[in-house]
């Protein structure tokens, strides 16, 4: 029986909880003091912190808490005197498998619990604590005030909301409100489709049963401490078994029986261990805060442990939303490369979800080309990688070809991040390897000797753009997976019969067609002719770095088709920006990557895009959480670059960038990175390896240096190009490179700011 149709029970969820029930918890948010010497981590941290002094509307406007599963969203009731807390949770989805992913199994709305204030609000003074992952303040009403903060706790998925009323607030009142259990989707709705049954309230509970069996149940409970009140709520699922109920119940009683200092203590202990895993700072302060409001958000959304991130992740956009589910198209894969380069495997629910439910991909492929050894993935699906009904890739050459055919090539280009930036053999062994072999194999039904000796592909299309043969992406994505299949194999010392197939078809595939003018093509004959915000012919620059600009042959090809692309950026959307940037970076342009980054920050994008002023992203009406997520990894690409054997620290730098600090970074050949930037000048990098790859440092010190091991002995090294040091680094050994004769400190800073900058979130 597949794992999906035994019961599974979510982790219980919670929504928030008061300063004082707490103790230690502050009721009006209030940073920790910027104190030289003393947590920069907590510091930097601090700073990014969001603040609202103006009650926010909607989901675009207000503070949101999760723990990977639930999820926790506040702002503005239906009338002066409410506020709504909406829930939602990434495992909570449909199980009509009969249609596809969008509709049956489609992530489902919950509900929202409401707090009935005895006056009118009036003013809010919040705080979101990123380093604590806590949302904390007041609410002034015509009445009086509630002192309030706010938790989904992270170990136990416990939500608790504590109160402190003022006199005048005391009949404060909880309910909850459910929402229909059907998919938001339009898209090919079926004629047929019908809402799942109505709910049935009972005391402190309300269930919402399932027509495929099972369901969910959201509880809540409140109890008084003193003269402060504290709330838990719970979510849990349950498929096809019934014990959701039960399991809410609960998860609530356990939640209030439990010390709430014992339970803030542990919550606090992931977080600030999350935070103190890297660092960055730089001195453009916007940017400083988005890039650490990203990794708190990444961090709300996703555990390696659950569900890959739909486009909502945790967090349910209340209106009109038609993104129902995990769409494989680009946006998982753009969103996840910031897991690995920020220091972060416990997110990675990529290979997880591979390594877990590779075998779901066979559903994917048309039925006539499975055989037992070929993987596919349509979009959208579902957690388990299931695209529901009769849903498939299309057939390359056929009236019934669709742009989903990459899809799994670029997806488990995830997975080859996620190693080559941990060296872990097994994530390669058990995950990437036979999963990319069968993902390979599709192609292989279809690549036809021409002529010309050259291995072509028949019509499939760009994805968003155009039908062409011989299509850039996917041909892209083929020549990639062929040598990294090779590349495997001889890492892992297999003797493997299939090497000289994947071998051939990296020699012998088409090279990409071009136009002298505009560099690569969509495919054969088909130009880029409009504004495209998909970088899908382009996906060879970046991120597959099949070209590199250290090579001086591959620049020509690079600049001519990345100047065409941005030539016309009518249709780009957010994360076209945060690819330009990107691409910009490994080009050599520090000054353009930026440009493009601030753009995007600035909230200039415009064809009904919107970066949110809680820094989430809407599309429409629809939320989609990998733009603002993926511009994070532009801040890296600028920071620090480990692909093509090389390990490139500062980069991509603007020169109005004259101070930079970064920690514990991760690049590609297991290497952890701290360095520092001052006054314009590389003042020290330091590398441990974990693995003991080969490293080429590109150190950006100028002048002489000292190569010296943790300890402060001389390491041998030799130079290996214009800025560049081969140093033999032992697996565990250190390198650290300074200025001849210099002694810099070596701890992560808060650089100097440029200017100011507000805070995110509705700060005035």
């Amino acid at each position: 029986m597949d794992a999906v149709s035994r019961r599974t029970v979510l982790r219980s969820a919670s929504v928030v909880a008061g300063a004082a029930a707490f103790g230690g918890l502050w009721a009006r948010a209030a940073p920790p003091a910027l104190a030289a010497g003393g947590n920069p981590h907590r510091d930097v941290a601090a700073d990014a912190r969001m603040v609202w002094r103006r009650l926010p509307k909607n989901w675009q406007e207000g503070p949101f808490l999760a723990n990977g599963y639930l999820g926790a969203q506040v702002y503005a009731g239906k009338t002066p005197e409410t506020l709504k807390i909406m829930l939602s949770h990434t495992q909570v989805q449909d199980q009509r498998i009969q249609w596809e992913a969008g509709i049956g199994l489609s992530r489902l709305p919950i509900g929202f619990l409401t707090l009935t204030l005895a006056g009118a609000v009036t003013a809010v003074d919040w705080t979101l604590d990123l380093y604590n992952a806590e949302l904390g303040g007041t609410i002034t009403t015509t009445q009086g005030s509630v002192a309030f903060s706010a938790v989904v706790h992270n170990d136990l998925g416990v939500l608790l909301v504590s109160l402190t009323p003022s006199a005048g607030e005391t009949s404060a009142a909880w309910a909850f409100q459910p929402l229909e259990s059907a998919t938001t989707r339009t898209v090919r709705k079926p004629p047929e489709y019908v809402a799942n049954p109505a709910p049935e309230a009972g005391a402190g509970y309300c269930a919402q049963p399932m027509l495929a069996g099972g369901g969910y149940t959201t509880a809540w409970r409140e109890r008084a401490v003193g003269g402060r009140r504290l709330l838990a709520a719970a979510v849990a699922y349950s498929f096809p078994g019934t014990t959701h109920t039960a399991d809410a119940l609960n998860a609530v009683r356990k939640a209030l029986a439990a010390n709430p200092d014992v339970l803030l203590a542990r919550h606090r202990r992931w977080w600030n261990d999350y935070h103190r895993r890297s660092f960055v700072s730089v001195p453009d302060k916007q940017v400083q805060r988005f890039y650490w409001i990203q990794l708190y958000k990444i961090a709300a959304a996703t555990r390696a442990d659950g569900p890959v991130v739909s486009e909502w992740g945790p967090w349910f956009p209340e209106v009109g939303n038609s993104w129902t589910a995990v769409w494989w198209n680009l946006n998982v894969q753009v969103t996840y490369p910031i897991v690995n380069s920020s220091n972060h495997p416990e997110l990675d629910a990529v290979t997880e979800t591979f390594r877990r439910d590779h075998a779901n991909l066979e559903v994917s492929v048309p039925p006539a080309y499975r055989d037992g050894d070929t993987y596919a993935l349509s979009h959208p699906g579902d957690w388990r990688l299931r695209p529901g009904g009769t849903r498939s890739v299309g057939v390359p050459g056929t009236t019934s070809k669709t742009d989903q055919t990459g899809n799994l090539l670029w997806g488990l280009h995830n997975v080859w991040l996620a190693y080559r930036h941990h060296l872990d053999k097994r994530m390669l062994r058990d995950v990437l390897y036979p999963t990319l072999a069968k993902a390979l194999n599709f192609y292989r039904h279809f690549l036809v000797t021409g002529p010309d000796g050259f291995l072509h592909l028949p019509l499939t299309r760009s994805p968003e753009y155009a039908d062409a043969p011989d299509c850039t992406y996917d041909l892209s994505l083929i020549r990639w997976a062929a040598r990294t299949l090779v590349d495997s194999a001889r890492i892992l010392c297999l003797d493997e019969p299939r090497v000289p197939i994947w071998q051939e078809i990296g020699a012998k595939l088409v090279p990409y067609h071009e136009d002298p003018a505009d560099g690569v093509l969509i495919g054969d004959g088909v130009p880029l002719a409009a504004s495209h915000r998909h970088f899908s012919h382009l996906l060879w620059l970046y991120p597959l770095r099949e070209k590199v600009w250290d090579r001086a042959g591959d620049r020509d090809i690079m600049t001519r088709t990345f100047k065409h692309w941005i030539a016309d950026q009518t249709a780009w959307h957010g994360y076209s920006y945060a690819a330009a940037s990107s691409m910009s970076s490994v080009m050599d342009a520090p000054e353009e990557a930026l440009r493009y980054l601030k753009f995007f920050l600035d909230r200039n994008v415009v064809a009904d895009t919107e970066l949110t002023a809680n820094t989430m992203y809407r599309e429409g009406a629809n939320f989609a959480i990998e733009s603002p997520i993926t511009a994070a990894q532009s801040v890296v690409d600028m920071l620090m670059q480990g692909s093509g054997g090389v390990l490139k620290v500062f980069p991509s730098v603007s020169a109005t960038w004259r101070d930079a600090s970064i920690s514990g970074l991760r690049a590609e050949g297991a290497f952890l990175v701290d360095a520092s930037r001052r006054d314009g000048r590389t003042e020290f990098v330091r590398v441990h390896s974990e693995a003991g790859a080969p490293l080429v440092l590109q150190h950006g010190v100028g002048g002489d240096v000292d190569v010296r091991d943790e300890y402060g002995r001389q390491l041998p090294w030799r130079a290996a190009g214009p800025g560049r040091i081969e140093i033999g680094l032992r697996r565990g050994g250190t390198a650290v490179v300074t200025p001849r004769g210099s002694r810099p400190g070596f701890a992560p800073r808060d650089v100097p700011a440029l200017g100011p900058a507000p805070a995110w979130g509705l700060p005035s």
